[in-house]
Parts: C-alpha cells; structure tokens; sequence
C-alpha cells in the first residue's frame, strides 16, 4: 500500500508519497508523469514520519540551506537503468549543472559500453519520481539548453536561480510548431 500527502512548497503544491517508510515519490502539480511509477492506489495519510521528514527537508532547501539527501529515506520505483541515473542525479553537487551527454558517459562506463545515448538519460530523467530532491532541474543539454524537465521549464529556471546557478551561458530552447 502507498501513502500521499499534498504539501505547499515556494513553487507550488507537491505531492509526496510513501511506501510506510520510505519516499517513493514528489510530484509538483500538473507535473509530466505524474504518479507514474506508483502503481497502486495513493492513500491519503499526512502522519508519516518520511513525510515530517520530506516537510523539513524542503523547508530547510527553500530557506536556503543546503540539506543532505542522505537524511531522507528514498526508494524511487524504477529499472536498473532509471535507478543507476538518478543515483547520478544524487551526486551532483547543490548549485551545478551536468548535461544528459556527461550522464550518458558515466552509464556506459558504468556497465561497460562503448557509448550511450543522451536521449536514453533524457528519458530516465524525465521520469525521476522524486523531483526536487532528486535534483533533475541540474540536468542540462551539452549546448546549455535548458530542456526536459517534467516539471515545466519555468520551475527548472526558480530551481536553479534558487540555488545560484550561473545563468548566463544557459538558455531556454525555443519551441517551434
């Protein structure tokens, strides 16, 4: 059985959800993929001590500390694959930025290969059920593009302002239809 409660947070609502004791997902509202790697029903329950400690955690980010993620219990839902990119995505350090292309290299080392697809770690992060702190909104393109994040491209740029990312070679990709 899994567990939610929504939560108000500086760039919106999230949803938060639980598998009892561990976070297995925060999804901001309206969020791509929401909910998606959950696949029984959420129930609502806010007595959760992972979420106290979630609620804390983003309390202490949004105010400008730097809280470890290690604090938290997580346990994303997803396959090998998806789960040996966001562990990467743990790793990269508050206020920096690592492209898809540099992920892609530390996969297809990680698991002997020649090479591996950008687009591939695209998909794996577009897909992290734990937004936020798993800081996908530092993934960008190899050219500075600001793209693929779930959460809309506007939440990636307050996230990265937040943290004092140096803006000025990134940019917002334009959308031609």
């Amino acid at each position: 059985m899994y567990y939610k409660t929504n939560y108000d947070i500086p760039i919106g609502n999230v949803t938060l959800a639980s598998d009892g004791s561990n976070l297995t997902g925060l999804w901001l509202e309206g969020q791509k993929y929401f909910g998606g790697t959950i696949k029984d029903e959420l129930v609502e329950n806010s007595n959760l001590k992972i979420f106290d400690d979630t609620k804390v955690w983003l309390e202490d980010y949004f105010s400008g500390k730097r809280p470890d993620i290690s604090k938290l219990s997580l346990a994303p839902q997803g396959n090998d694959f998806r789960c040996a990119v966001w562990k990467i995505l743990c790793e990269i350090p508050y206020g920096e930025v690592i492209t898809y292309g540099q992920i892609a290299a530390m996969i297809a080392k990680q698991t002997g290969k020649a090479r591996m697809s950008a687009q591939a770690i695209g998909g794996a992060v577009g897909h992290n059920p734990i937004s936020i702190i798993i800081p996908c909104h530092r993934v960008i393109g190899t050219n500075g593009s600001l793209t693929g994040y779930a959460g809309g491209i506007d939440i990636k740029v307050k996230l990265l302002n937040h943290e004092n990312v140096d803006m000025s070679k990134l940019f917002i990709p334009h959308v031609t239809q």
